[in-house]
């Protein structure tokens, strides 16, 4: 699988098993929430090991860009939360560190 691709799997898993304990601890959710959420922060931490990455700091750095863009996203589609032109300015700029620390020729 293309590591572009499994960076997104990751982020979607990583965000959505932390908004399960968000909604648990913050929007007063039943604790069976956290089941799907550790479940999510699981295949997170699965996916990100599989990027075809040379280690896994770089990996982890360059997924951070994905990971912001999907959270400001994640907001959009699941909180309501219209991004502004900061969120896209700022989820841009990490983007384009992301594809630095990805692509960069070694």
């Amino acid at each position: 699988m293309p590591t572009p691709f499994v960076f997104v799997l990751a982020a979607l898993c990583e965000i959505a098993g932390c908004f399960a304990f968000w909604a648990w601890w913050r929007l007063d959710r039943s604790p069976w929430w956290l089941i799907p959420g550790i479940a999510a922060l699981i295949a997170f931490a699965w996916l990100l090991a599989q990027s075809d990455t040379a280690g896994a700091g770089r990996a982890y750095a360059a997924y951070g860009g994905v990971y912001v863009l999907g959270a400001v996203l994640w907001g959009w589609a699941v909180e309501g939360m219209v991004p502004d032109r900061f969120d896209l300015i700022g989820a841009s700029l990490c983007l384009a560190g992301c594809a630095v620390i990805l692509f960069g020729s070694r």
